[in-house]
């Protein structure tokens, strides 16, 4: 009997509390790493990806996760700062979800260790959630179907243990790398990429540019930290935030560039609109700031290489569904 992954299904069988979620990874992805303690099977994921679309994690009934993180947009958010309950704003823009399991620490300013220590974040931040994981917990306690997946995954009643082991579960499964690109570049598909999206690509990669200094490896992200001189004077201190050090200050976590297209506004408080926006102030080499990285060069390109580069962008986005859990 297969699992569901969507509730109100039929009653699952106790023999599939142990079968492993079989996850689909594109070419030239690595597996990631998962918990020994806590394995992904068929009932973690189908438990996280309820609770992840589930509004009664906070504490109105009106936020869920996949409010700042929207399938549609490669689970990141469409507002520059992300809304909470009561319509607060909160501190940052949302982030894509996709290939998190590759992430050594999370939020951007790399402030939370664990997948499963990230989920209690936004359930307590009171311009999030504004609930507690027990009082979520209490509140979810008589759906049968969450109890039931619960026993299966972790052999217990639904609480603040198999809520952020379950979600976190099944962020794992949000792996992007089905785009064109990919096929181009790890399937040897000549055809897959336009001939401007070709140059723009032997354009990001280039010397004079050095995108690839930071945007490199599967996740197109050597998740680094790093001051691009958005600002000469930073409202938020990123880094330094976390490691209380001033020579962090203005240091964001680089993201991935996978599905970039779908996932504006961009930077940590959203504040560019278009990837326009985001290649003229790389292209400007940003602000003076004394933590500015000594990779922010600026550069020249015409307007030709300019379309080229951000036609190479478009060709990130993955061509199916990057959730995987029916």
């Amino acid at each position: 009997m297969v699992l569901p992954g969507c509730r109100k299904d039929p009653a699952l069988e106790v023999a599939a509390a142990d079968a492993p979620f079989e996850l689909r990874l594109p070419p030239g992805a690595p597996y990631p790493e998962v918990p020994a303690a806590y394995p992904m099977t068929r009932a973690s994921v189908a438990l996280g990806k309820a609770l992840f679309f589930d509004p009664r994690l906070s504490r109105d009934g009106t936020v869920s996760c996949a409010s700042c993180h929207s399938p549609a947009h490669a689970f990141s958010d469409t507002l520059p700062l992300s809304r909470g309950v009561d319509g607060r704003t909160g501190m940052r823009n949302a982030p894509t979800l996709a290939n998190v399991a590759y992430h050594p620490a999370l939020f951007r300013d790399g402030g939370v260790p664990t997948l499963e220590a990230q989920v209690i974040a936004p359930v307590l931040d009171p311009d999030e959630m504004d609930h507690t994981l027990q009082g979520a917990a209490e509140r979810l306690s008589g759906d049968a179907d969450y109890q039931q997946w619960s026993r299966l995954a972790y052999g217990r009643e639904l609480d603040p243990y198999a809520i952020t082991r379950a979600i976190a579960a099944y962020e794992r499964t949000l792996i992007s790398g089905w785009s064109r690109f990919d096929r181009f570049h790890y399937q040897g598909d000549a055809d897959a990429l336009s001939e401007s999206e070709q140059r723009g690509w032997r354009l990001f990669s280039s010397e004079a540019l050095n995108c690839t200094a930071c945007h490199n490896g599967f996740d197109l992200s050597d998740h680094t930290y790093q001051n691009i001189g958005q600002y000469m004077e930073y409202a938020d201190p990123g880094r330094a935030r976390i490691s209380l050090d001033l020579a962090d200050h203005g240091k964001f976590k680089v993201p991935t560039l996978r599905n970039i297209a779908r996932t504006a506004p961009y930077m940590h408080d959203g504040a560019m609109a278009t990837l326009e926006e985001v290649v003229d102030h790389f292209a400007s080499g940003g602000h003076a700031h004394p933590n500015r990285s000594p990779l922010m060069t600026g550069f020249s390109i015409t307007e030709t290489e300019r379309s080229d580069l951000i036609a190479f962008l478009h060709a990130l986005t993955d061509e199916r569904s990057i959730d995987q859990v029916p």
